[in-house]
C-alpha cells in the first residue's frame, strides 16, 4: 500500500508518539539536564525517556552533550532542525485546546453508549 521509500516512514515525529512533542517544548527554552526533562514530564519512565532522547539525537532533533566532570553532567538541546517543529508543535496545542471541550463531551458520550451495550 505505502512505499517503502515513503518520506512519511521516516518520519522522527510520528503521530501519537507520546513523549517527543512534549520534549521538544521541555526544550524550547534551552539546554536541560535529564532530570530537568523528565519532572515536567510526569510519568515517563527514565528507561522511556533515555530511549525516546536517543532516537531524537539520533534524527538529528536534540544534541547531547557531556561534560567531563565528576559527578558527569549531560545536557540535551534542540538542534536547529528540532527547533523546526516548534510551530507545527504550538499549532497542534492551539487545535487541542479550542476542541478539547468537543473531544471530552464525544469520550463521555461514547463511554455511555458503550456501558449501556455492555
Amino acid at each position: 500500500m505505502f512505499d517503502p521509500a515513503c518520506p512519511s516512514s521516516a518520519m522522527p515525529i510520528r503521530i501519537g508518539d507520546k513523549w517527543a512533542g512534549l520534549i521538544i517544548c521541555c526544550l524550547e527554552d534551552g539546554p536541560r539536564r535529564f532530570t530537568e526533562i523528565q519532572v515536567p514530564l510526569r510519568g515517563v519512565t527514565a528507561k522511556v525517556l533515555a530511549q525516546t532522547l536517543r532516537g531524537m539525537e539520533r534524527d538529528g532533533m536534540i544534541t547531547r552533550t557531556a561534560y567531563p566532570e565528576i559527578p558527569p553532567r549531560v545536557v540535551y538541546e534542540l538542534t536547529d532542525l528540532g527547533r523546526t517543529l516548534l510551530e507545527p508543535i504550538a499549532a497542534c496545542r492551539e487545535w487541542a485546546k479550542e476542541h478539547l471541550p468537543t473531544i471530552l463531551a464525544a469520550r463521555e458520550e461514547w463511554e455511555k453508549a458503550a456501558a449501556n451495550a455492555a
